[in-house]
């Protein structure tokens, strides 16, 4: 009889194991192929060698890019710290730029992932938040000044919290206030893994204040690219496992409440909103084995999807561009601005394409 039961019990381990095995394969997509479309007039942008992974553009089409982000489980193709480029949009030599950082930051270290800009309306200066990972599985929030007519940001302050122990992404509402989003449920790699296999949504949202921090939104296996609406009513954020955007009202006391999830079919990475039209444009990864993997034999695609009509019942999802690695290799994020389209990737570089 005791045999019995440790057969029994060995099989069920099993069957828990490969049902398990079957969805890490289902929510990384690891057999998803997607047929190239491309765009007119797209070239790859001079000085971007090693990822533009995250970028948002102001209002006067200066865009704003991290470079150079080295992230556990992903290539990296240079040891040189990260960078923050500019990039003018209605300049035609689109060029981009190096900012010089100065100020009290540790610059070997420095180590760029999502950022945001946040415009003070009482002077109009430029804040600039940027996720930094200085050791790797450290996370903290570094904020600067952007002084634009001297291509220079300079360094004002540094935010760690204990929950904001794996920060992916991060919106600015305010001088020093954000929400950021956790891609992992733990700061430890081995009990992050241990909770997607076995599918445990804990990673989340966290909302930070000089006056407070909280914990606001959960239930993702990983919370990925997090951006708002012009009206500032609501937030989206970008739940990669489970191929959804996630939309939330936002509380006068900065709570929030989950409206809607919208399917997209693909791992999409960082979130940019159009400040005009309202439009979600999202930097997708078609493949997630093939993007972690980066086989030269077999390179991980670029995704580009656009979501139109977001808070109707019925959003309009399509696919803008795609490739097979043969141009773009891991795209995160896609903005557009006036009939163009950027592009940047995790460790890759950086594609500016027409739109019509």
């Amino acid at each position: 009889m005791k045999w019995v039961l440790v057969t029994i019990c060995i099989a069920a381990l099993a069957a828990l194991l490969g049902q398990r095995l079957l969805k890490l394969s289902e929510i990384a997509l690891a057999n998803r192929e997607v047929p190239v479309k491309r765009l007119p007039n797209c070239h790859l942008l001079k000085n971007i060698e090693y990822g533009a992974e995250d970028l948002t553009i102001l209002r006067d089409g200066l865009a704003i890019i991290s470079t150079g982000l080295k992230y556990p489980g992903m290539p990296s193709f240079s040891d040189d710290p990260g960078k923050i480029y500019t990039l003018d949009l209605l300049d035609p030599r689109l060029i981009p730029v190096e900012l010089t950082i100065k100020g009290d930051l540790d610059r070997d270290s420095f180590n760029p992932h999502g950022i945001s800009v946040y415009i003070d309306e009482t002077d109009k200066t430029i804040h600039l938040f940027v996720v930094n990972h200085p050791q790797h599985y450290t996370s903290q929030v570094e904020i600067f000044l952007f002084v634009e007519e001297d291509n220079t940001i300079v360094h004002l302050k540094t935010i760690k919290h204990d929950l904001l122990h794996s920060v992916n992404d991060i919106v600015a509402v305010g001088v020093e206030s954000f929400y950021a989003t956790n891609d992992h449920s733990y700061p430890s790699e081995v009990l992050h893994m241990l909770a997607v296999f076995l599918g445990l949504p804990w990673a989340d949202v966290v909302y930070y204040s000089p006056g407070g921090v909280k914990a606001v939104g959960d239930g993702f296996l990983s919370a990925n690219g997090i951006n708002m609406s012009p009206d500032k009513r609501y937030l989206y954020v970008s739940a990669i496992l489970d191929h959804e955007i996630a939309v939330f009202e936002i509380k006068k006391n900065k709570d929030l409440v989950h409206v809607k999830s919208v399917a997209v079919g693909s791992l999409c990475d960082n979130i940019e909103v159009d400040h005009v039209t309202g439009d979600i444009w999202l930097g997708c990864h078609p493949n997630g084995v093939k993007v972690a993997a980066c086989d030269p034999e077999d390179p991980p695609g670029s995704e580009v999807i656009r979501i139109r009509d977001i808070h109707y019942e019925k959003p309009a999802v399509t696919q803008v561009y795609a490739d097979d690695g043969s141009v773009l290799l891991g795209s995160s994020v896609a903005a557009p601005y006036e009939g163009k389209l950027l592009i940047g990737t995790v460790y890759h570089k950086a594609l500016v394409c027409d739109l019509k």
